[in-house]
């Protein structure tokens, strides 16, 4: 093995170049120099964690994907899917290999599948360094983590929208870096937080405590449980309302998913990004705590309903250890989605400000209270007192917990060492009883 530096001139290409910048110390080993076709595949660490990857050569038939570029990156899927390590893919590329023929085609077919095979069993990465297009946008749009630089393109047929803040709106991508060597640490603290494969234990650090205890918004919610320093945050420019992260808790991997980044409902996106997040952490048997203080959905249209299904949907099949903690909100459909005892949750928290109840207590003021709203001379001042007269005696944390919707009420300090307590009680935690079924139906 070699560093980049120390190869003869004609081997160092930016396919090579991204590589030494992806493994650590710059060293790897390449797997089938005697076969460009167009692309680089190798092995190495990555923060000590061996992994595969391939990196499409632009320099070698402008990274067109034939036969035999597909057989390299095949390989690289199956060698990682053999021995339990990650791989990533750095896309580079002009597209198909024209004189290939048919033969192109089943080139992508092969690698779809291998792609498919390996998700969830061990984490895949993709990085989209160049141009990636028609089927190589859905093969590298497929893994668990996708960065991509500032300067890459995405699309599936072009005339559309190719740039990557388009594709981070959109929810394609999970992360936006300004040039290869941020899209590379990127991948790195990525791969850092995950298990090796979906049979390893999750990573272990040494930690800070977090300075903070607050859970006015999203990132102090997250930040208030998470280690300090610890924090990586998914799809940060898609689903604007809610915020999902990686981080440690206690110096173990956890996932942490809040509802109040912003003060505004749920849209299709937050549940899209959020059953996605859900799904990523239960794939590794990554526990997920969620942190709920939401005005609820925005049902504006047949989409959002269909969204919400899914979410409940991926909360519910989730057998990793969930924990949830209402900090503020949590009303109706919201509560039962992320903090519903058994399906959503393991276990819940609340604080002394949350307010949990089947419905909006401004609706049960109007709905329990209509007599004493009768007559009233400020009618809309009456209907707030009677509302915030039903928060404190019927929509309390203390309310919640009589009646086991809570399993206990604490304070904002105390929070984060009941969660720890629960991630430690649950580390063990085996699958729930199931039916026998291949997967869930989830709606479109």
């Amino acid at each position: 093995m070699m560093t980049e530096s120390q190869k003869p001139a004609e081997y160092i290409c930016p396919a090579r170049e991204r590589l030494s910048a992806l493994f650590d110390d710059g060293v790897f080993t390449e797997t089938g120099s005697g076969r460009s076709a167009g692309v680089v595949t190798a092995y190495g660490y990555i923060n000590g964690v061996p992994a595969y990857a391939f990196s499409q050569d632009k320099t070698a038939d402008s990274g067109a994907v034939s036969r035999a570029h597909a057989e390299k990156v095949c390989r690289m899927f199956d060698l990682a899917a053999k021995n339990g390590v990650p791989v990533v893919g750095i896309y580079d590329s002009c597209g198909a290999f024209i004189e290939d023929g048919a033969d192109a085609l089943n080139a992508y077919s092969a690698m779809l599948l291998e792609a498919g095979n390996l998700s969830g069993v061990v984490p895949t990465v993709s990085v989209i360094a160049g141009v990636c297009a028609g089927s190589m946008a859905v093969l590298a749009a497929a893994a668990d983590y996708v960065v991509m630089t500032e300067s890459a393109e995405l699309y599936v047929t072009a005339g559309g929208e190719s740039g990557a803040a388009a594709a981070a709106k959109s929810g394609v991508v999970t992360a936006v870096s300004e040039n290869d060597a941020a899209a590379m640490e990127s991948v790195r603290k990525y791969l850092s937080l995950m298990p090796q494969n979906n049979l390893s234990p999750l990573p272990e650090f040494e930690f800070d405590a977090p300075a903070i205890a607050s859970f006015d918004n999203g990132e102090n919610s997250i930040s208030s449980i998470a280690d300090n320093g610890s924090v990586l945050e998914l799809y940060s420019d898609f689903g604007k309302a809610s915020m999902t992260a990686l981080c440690t808790v206690g110096g173990t991997t956890a996932g942490i998913a809040a509802l109040n980044k912003t003060s505004d409902k749920l849209t299709a996106d937050d549940c899209a990004k959020l059953a996605g997040f859900v799904r990523l952490c239960d794939a590794f048997s990554v526990p997920v705590i969620t942190i709920v203080d939401t005005e609820g959905f925005d049902m504006n249209g047949t989409g959002a309903v269909r969204a919400a299904a899914r979410l409940s949907g991926a909360y519910a099949e989730a057998t990793c250890a969930k924990v949830a903690l209402v900090s503020g909100k949590a009303c109706g459909a919201a509560f039962i989605a992320f903090a519903g005892k058994n399906a959503a949750a393991d276990q819940v928290f609340a604080l002394p400000e949350a307010v949990i109840a089947p419905v909006e207590p401004i609706t049960a003021a109007e709905f329990l209270y209509h007599d004493k709203l009768k007559g009233a001379a400020d009618l809309a001042a009456e209907r707030n007192n009677l509302a915030a007269e039903y928060s404190k005696n019927e929509a309390s944390a203390f309310a919640a917990a009589e009646k086991g919707a809570v399993d206990e009420a604490v304070t904002a300090e105390s929070a984060r060492s009941a969660v720890m307590g629960v991630l430690e009680i649950t580390a063990g935690k085996r699958l729930n009883k199931r039916l026998p079924k291949k997967h869930s139906v989830l709606p479109l």
